[in-house]
């Protein structure tokens, strides 16, 4: 069994902690904060040890791999500290603050040798499982159109997010934080995504970044999508999922429903109620995939490298499509690096 430990006990820290309790071949046997009230609260729910000097830890615990769930403002220090001791590197996503920054990242992890996979999850949510499976299949041919739809209204008021108040002071948001999740499951279902034309805007005055987001996508594949966000509106209707999706191929149509449900054609192949953990209990299969190619050698579907190149570099050339107001092509941003 791997002895892991985990960097960070906020919000998304404990559902990663919670999904690792069900993981038979690895155990978390420390959590760090720098907050030593959060880690203690965390350690004493898990019943592991509490650390809040993440050095120390490291040193200490000699763990087998690290799993970060921090800010990404404090991810190039954590990635040097695990890289440094030569150890595997499950690294929460947004990858970085900047494109540079993010390049460091990838840097520290190939110049030490060390593995990193990046904690993307949504690609592993069990509907999405479902649709790639169709889609792989041929059950509706090759697609040629994708919409998603993603809403969610915990950003309004004087006191937004509730569950990470942090978001309200970013300077980058929706994209950065939430829409990047969907250009990475479509770049996983579709294909590497070749070209982006993005708009973006801001519902409440009192945050700093954006919190609305329309993205026309462009598959080298051929497929075309619209990428639609905001974090001010409520869903069409409860459920595990955070979004609607509709993939439309040349032989019929797959869609997904709030409940996590799959249509194919207006059948119900897929049912998404009474799944276990976080949306579809995505944390835990991430993390399941992150164990076992440390246990095989293969390699991640989120190698960081990988997706720094594919991924990240989809979202930033969001970005500079909405600054400049203009298609931009993802081989545009890797040439500027």
């Amino acid at each position: 069994m791997l002895k892991g430990v985990l960097i960070g006990c906020g919000f998304f820290g404990r559902i990663q902690l919670e999904a690792w309790q069900r993981i038979p071949q690895a155990h978390i046997a420390a959590v760090c904060d720098l907050d030593p009230n959060k880690a203690h609260d965390m350690a004493l729910s898990f019943k592991v040890q509490p650390y809040h000097n993440p050095r120390k830890m490291l040193d200490e615990i000699k763990p087998d791999f690290v799993d970060i769930a921090t800010r990404p403002s404090t991810h190039v220090e954590l990635v040097r500290e695990a890289a440094l001791r030569g150890l595997p590197i499950l690294l929460q996503k947004p990858l970085a603050e900047s494109w540079k920054e993010a390049r460091r990242i990838v840097d520290f992890a190939a110049g030490s040798g060390v593995r990193l996979m990046i904690n993307e999850n949504w690609r592993w949510q069990r509907w999405y499982r479902e649709i790639g499976a169709l889609i792989g299949a041929g059950k509706i041919g090759q697609v040629f159109y994708y919409g998603v739809h993603a809403r969610a209204r915990d950003g309004l008021g004087p006191h937004p997010f509730a569950n990470q108040p942090y978001f309200k002071q970013m300077p980058r948001l929706l994209l950065f934080e939430t829409l990047v999740h969907h250009l990475d499951t479509a770049r996983w279902l579709l294909g590497d995504i070749a070209e982006v034309y993005c708009r973006t805007g801001r519902v409440n005055s009192a945050i700093a970044g954006e919190d609305l987001a329309l993205i026309l996508t462009e598959h080298a594949g051929g497929a075309r999508g619209v990428i639609d966000g905001n974090r001010a509106t409520e869903p069409d209707e409860p459920g595990p999922a955070l979004e609607t999706a509709r993939f439309e191929g040349y032989n019929g149509v797959i869609r997904l429903t709030h409940p996590g449900n799959v249509l194919l054609n207006g059948e119900t192949v897929f049912e998404g109620h009474g799944q276990p953990g976080y949306r579809g209990d995505s944390c835990r299969a991430a993390q399941q995939h992150f164990v076992e190619c440390l246990a095989t050698g293969d390699q991640f579907e989120t190698e960081g490298a990988d997706y720094w190149k594919k991924t990240f570099a989809a979202m930033e050339a969001c970005y500079r499509s909405a600054a400049e107001n203009r298609p931009v092509r993802v081989a545009e941003i890797l040439a500027s690096d």
